[in-house]
């Protein structure tokens, strides 16, 4: 093996610029940040409405020249909601929203530990025809499952970096393990990573 070859294929890997040379694939493989996305769909003319799960997959359908996903379904418009007083008898209307008025009579009928976590948010969106004295009763049946670590959804990747760099890094600092993001999202993704990657720029 001569000398250039060895160097070509020991040299790390760097990030190549963010342009409409680059294939679908190889968008794929790195971070961008979303300010560094929606450039780029500016330039492509690609639209640049939702979120950055979405726009990645218009920007690599765009680079490879093939068909761009079709948009989300358009959400409902906005159904009746309820208003004071409410009850622990009151009925959950089809599309009722996480509103303050439910959040003040959970405060009341739980206490100050309340809030709307995902098992609320989810008993909430999809359980129209149910009472909310029902409701409170999802949130004591669920508390022991509540208090389980969950893990980090994909579209916070910042978030379940930093999370498992503090894990392994306890004495770590702020400044450290947004270093230490800097440097990981410099790198290819491994095969099967999110393809997302929320976090700063």
């Amino acid at each position: 093996m001569n000398e250039n070859q060895n160097t070509s294929t020991t040299a790390a890997e760097s990030r190549p610029p963010l342009t409409a040379d680059l294939s679908g694939a190889e968008l794929l493989r790195w971070y961008w940040t979303l300010e560094e996305l929606t450039g780029l769909a500016r330039a492509l003319g690609v639209a640049r409405h939702g979120g950055k799960t979405a726009l990645t997959a218009r920007l690599a359908a765009a680079l490879d020249g093939l068909p761009l996903p079709a948009d989300p379904a358009r959400r409902r418009p906005a159904s009746a909601q309820l208003t004071e007083p409410v009850d622990g008898a009151t009925v959950i209307p089809e599309g009722q929203r996480c509103s303050q008025v439910l959040r003040r009579y959970f405060l009341e009928a739980i206490g100050p530990g309340f809030h709307f976590d995902a098992f609320m948010r989810d008993f909430i969106a999809h359980s129209p025809g149910r009472t909310l004295s029902e409701a409170v009763a999802h949130w004591h049946a669920t508390r022991p499952e509540a208090a389980q670590p969950r893990e980090i959804g994909e579209q916070f990747a910042y978030n379940r970096f930093t999370s498992a760099w503090h894990r392994r890094n306890p004495a770590g600092t702020p400044a450290q393990a947004r270093a230490a993001w800097h440097a990981h999202r410099a790198l290819p993704r491994h095969p099967g990573e999110a393809s997302d990657s929320s976090g700063p720029a």
